[in-house]
């Protein structure tokens, strides 16, 4: 978990200054937000463009269960579905139209770099030590923009555990990496679309069984082979890339995850 330490500077200096200047250290959330991406109208249903695209790949992880949101730029039902559950989550009004308050929070949760605030590049970087986003099936700017995806879909999974942390044991793998570690030719890891996870305060059942809601279309946890000392979340329906069927896997037998 990080900490957002510069905002909390601000703020801190802000209580020091004169009544003006405090007015000018308040605007700094704004700034927050332009480092990474700022939403400048509403949205709802029948909108599109690339603003739509944007808050999509934010509120993907409130899918319904089974569900995912397609990262289309589309403001359609599935999308309104999901910006409710989001808005539901935080304590807003739920409506299903982003305007101030939705995007507000999306800027408290986002960094200036488009991660959310609880995971990190560092922590879907390459695996077995190597850091980097080559090296795999995609390039390095694809595979990276996947794992931003994956990395808001955590955020909402470990909302939706009470926001207790999740730790990634492993997040995006290049060839060789995934071959050293056993895992499959095709696995979802070499397109930055998956993430290993485990929690001290959750249970690998509770995260299995609320990954459902939470746009995973691949689960695999306890009671699955090698899977029972972490869940593996991924977002294989989405994947266009992987010449598999798109489709759902979910596999904890001893969790009652099945699909």
């Amino acid at each position: 978990m990080r900490q957002k330490t510069l905002k909390r500077a601000l703020v801190a200096f802000a209580l020091a200054l004169p009544g003006a200047a405090i007015a000018t250290v308040a605007a700094a959330p704004a700034a927050h937000a332009d480092g990474c991406y700022t939403w400048k109208r509403d949205l709802y249903q029948g909108r599109s463009g690339d603003d739509v695209r944007q808050l999509q790949i934010r509120v993907a992880g409130w899918a319904a269960r089974g569900a995912i949101v397609r990262i289309d730029g589309d403001f359609g039902p599935e999308t309104a579905a999901a910006v409710k559950r989001f808005q539901t989550a935080y304590g807003l009004r739920s409506d299903g139209i982003a305007g101030k308050q939705t995007f507000s929070k999306l800027y408290q949760l986002q960094d200036n770099d488009c991660t959310p605030a609880h995971f990190s590049y560092r922590e879907l970087d390459g695996g077995c030590g190597k850091g980097g986003w080559s090296g795999g099936p995609l390039s390095a700017t694809e595979t990276k923009a996947n794992a931003v995806r994956t990395m808001w879909k955590l955020e909402a999974l470990r909302r939706g555990l009470g926001d207790k942390p999740l730790n990634v044991t492993s997040g995006f793998r290049d060839v060789s990496c995934n071959k050293q570690v056993g895992g499959a030719s095709n696995s979802q890891h070499l397109y930055g679309n998956a993430a290993d996870v485990t929690s001290q305060s959750r249970s690998l059942c509770e995260i299995s069984r609320a990954s459902r809601d939470h746009g995973f279309s691949g689960i695999y946890g306890p009671g699955y082979p090698g899977h029972d000392d972490h869940v593996h979340v991924d977002s294989r329906r989405e994947n266009n890339r992987d010449n598999t069927t798109n489709r759902t896997s979910w596999a904890a037998p001893d969790c009652g995850v099945s699909r």
